[in-house]
């Protein structure tokens, strides 16, 4: 199955190498890690129609601005076994952009495929789209591992220029939301940096932030730093300032799901709070990010960037297992996942997913290409005139 690598990578699981996403055996359906069950739960899925990739990608079975993009170039594969025609493309097309509308690497991934099979005959298009969603697949995995390498360089000049009391000290991240592996088809893109830290022997600690409503730090990015093995403590999103102010965080870096082409960046809701809290306590913010994350079309991102809002259900309502009664985080081998009420009977909710921090905030741009400014000249400094 091509969810096993040869090599080591961050995904690995009971010693197994992962992506998040493959071909399964048959040649024709998507095999996907379902993230609504983790950390608790360890499930995979299959996915065998367009529309069980769109709803994959609306139920967050499968997120993260990547790893949607991924999905939808599978999803066009398998609307195209179904039915190669065009009046098929462009439905298919519609209905898996749809899904979420603020991650540009959703439309990106689903233009690219669009593009390839346009042109062909029918009978040549449900291939050549399993062949450009493969592509894709490799490639964000070059990309998030370049990411990795160029923000070990930033940590490891950090660490050296901390004062002499601080060196050998742990060097202290704090990451929002989850950019993980979890969120890409392998490695992540904030994560990737402090994989290749812990690797290259830097003394890491991640503060990882539960990142309400939804919780993937402390569900996902918890998780995979556990299996990774790099020392880590989940707090609450509320928390992340004051340990600014008492100097316990080093740097901070996560990823973004839209980028404009002056530096703003849209992320995970609670990520502008950060930006702020960073750069009020002289803090480095970074947001690392591949190519297919800027949207060159889109400039003031506050401005110009949809905002997705999801069910108020997701404030109202927390997932969990269910403890041992014991306080000690313990629980029985397979206890329930249920999902619990927070708020009393009548009181509404308002789920915005994502916001906006303006490139002012942003100490740099971590890409597959190198760090640049959070600005135009920084980006096409390294992509060139677009």
């Amino acid at each position: 199955m091509e969810h096993l690598q040869q090599r080591r990578t961050p995904m690995n699981i009971d010693g197994k190498a992962w992506r998040t996403i493959w071909l399964e055996q048959d040649g024709r359906s998507v095999g996907v890690i379902d993230q609504t069950q983790l950390p608790h739960r360890f499930t995979t899925c299959t996915l065998s129609s367009c529309e069980q990739a769109a709803e994959a990608i609306s139920t967050m079975v499968v997120r993260g601005a990547p790893l949607i993009g991924v999905t939808g170039a599978y999803g066009l594969m398998l609307a195209l076994q179904a039915d190669p025609g065009d009046a098929s493309l462009a439905a298919a097309f519609a209905q898996l952009n749809a899904t979420r509308p603020t991650a540009i690497n959703l439309r990106w991934a689903l233009e690219r495929v669009r593009a390839r099979v346009a042109p062909l005959p029918p009978e040549q298009r449900a291939q050549a789209a399993q062949d450009e969603a493969a592509v894709i697949a490799n490639e964000d995995v070059a990309m998030c591992e370049a990411i990795g390498d160029h923000g070990l360089g930033l940590f490891q000049q950090l660490a050296a220029a901390r004062p002499a009391e601080r060196q050998g000290q742990p060097f202290n991240v704090l990451t929002h939301c989850n950019a993980g592996w979890l969120a890409t088809v392998d490695w992540g893109t904030a994560l990737a940096p402090i994989y290749k830290a812990h690797r290259a022997g830097l003394n890491m600690h991640v503060w990882v932030d539960e990142t309400r409503p939804r919780n993937q730090g402390a569900s996902l990015t918890a998780f995979e730093l556990g299996r990774e093995g790099v020392p880590h403590t989940v707090i609450v999103d509320n928390a992340g300032g004051h340990l600014m102010q008492h100097g316990q965080v080093d740097a901070v870096i996560v990823g973004t799901d839209r980028t404009t082409s002056r530096g703003d960046v849209c992320n995970k809701i609670g990520t502008y709070l950060k930006a702020l809290a960073a750069h009020d306590n002289g803090v480095p913010f970074y947001v690392a990010l591949p190519a297919s994350t800027i949207d060159w079309t889109v400039a003031d991102g506050v401005a110009e960037i949809p905002i997705e809002a999801r069910s108020a259900a997701e404030v109202t309502h927390i997932q969990g297992r269910l403890s041992d009664g014991n306080g000690a985080g313990g629980s029985a081998p397979g206890a329930a996942i249920v999902s619990v009420q927070l708020t009393p009977d009548g009181s509404p909710g308002f789920n915005p997913a994502f916001d906006v921090t303006p490139a002012r905030l942003v100490t740099a741009l971590i890409t597959e290409r190198g760090v640049c400014a959070a600005s135009e000249a920084g980006l096409k400094g390294l992509y060139g005139t677009i």
